[in-house]
């Protein structure tokens, strides 16, 4: 059932765990969250890269990820991710995303606020919970890490924009990392304190499960997956024999491999048998 980013994460919140959340990219990488959520009785977020509205791609991708969204039978909210701009925001919506992330993080303290707020003042009376995000979450190819999400700010942003969820800075990063990082959970614990607002993770790829565990703990509610769902779709995807040529049955072992991804990290959040 679709369902939007509020209401799934309102039912994190009430269960005191993360709601996985998995960047999919073509048909098969939704099919195979699809499959992991209906499997494991958990619901799910959906999200569309913000690359993928500016170029194109999710045209194709979004409609595909809504009709799982509606015939499955556990909540499913379908996310724009990282949005870079209004035009992307609009195309989230006019393609019928549920939830959507304005990323102004890479600007002062005010122009962001500013930004985030102009969205979720368009997006709210449409039924589009917002997530914005504060404290800068960049690459691990960055020369160096962006500062951590202030908690005197955080207030301070999520009381002026008026946003559903709040995506922080505290020592993740996109990509795959060199070294494992350690998260400032007590960082993460006085934010959640200071907002009451579900927290959002971004860089859950290859973050230690002691950490995530750690995090949810203290009040994280949404857990970005996008790198090694990446992996898993590709590995097998470099492994499958050129002999199968019929591209559905190529995918078969692909799929499988993103679903297994799936219920491990739905697993690990404790999303499992919450819908």
């Amino acid at each position: 059932m679709l369902v939007n980013l509020k209401e799934i994460l309102d039912i994190a919140e009430k269960g005191a765990f993360a709601m996985p959340a998995f960047n999919v990219y073509n048909m098969e990488t939704v099919m195979g969250v699809i499959e992991a959520a209906e499997t494991l009785h958990a619901p799910v977020i959906l999200q569309n890269y913000s690359r993928l509205f500016t170029n194109g791609e999710s045209y194709y991708v979004a409609p595909i990820a809504l009709a799982a969204a509606q015939k499955a039978s556990v909540p499913v909210c379908f996310h724009l991710d990282h949005g870079a701009g209004y035009p992307e925001v609009a195309k989230a919506v006019r393609y019928g995303c549920t939830g959507v992330m304005i990323d102004a993080s890479a600007y002062p303290l005010e122009k962001n606020i500013a930004i985030t707020k102009t969205v979720n003042d368009l997006c709210l009376p449409m039924g589009i919970p917002v997530e914005g995000e504060l404290g800068h979450v960049g690459s691990v190819n960055d020369a160096e890490m962006g500062e951590y999400t202030k908690v005197d700010e955080a207030k301070q942003f999520v009381d002026e924009t008026g946003v559903a969820a709040l995506a922080v800075m505290v020592g993740t990063a996109h990509g795959r990392y060199k070294k494992a990082p350690k998260l400032d959970i007590d960082r993460i614990r006085e934010i959640k304190e200071a907002v009451k607002i579900p927290l959002v993770l971004h860089g859950g790829s290859g973050v230690p499960d002691e950490e995530i565990r750690a995090s949810i703990a203290a009040g994280i509610r949404k857990v970005n997956f996008g790198t090694d769902l990446c992996y898993a779709f590709l590995d097998k995807v470099f492994e499958t024999s050129r002999d199968i040529y019929a591209i559905d049955m190529f995918m078969k072992d692909a799929v499988a491999n993103v679903a297994a991804f799936a219920k491990s990290k739905i697993t690990l959040l404790g999303a499992e048998n919450q819908a």
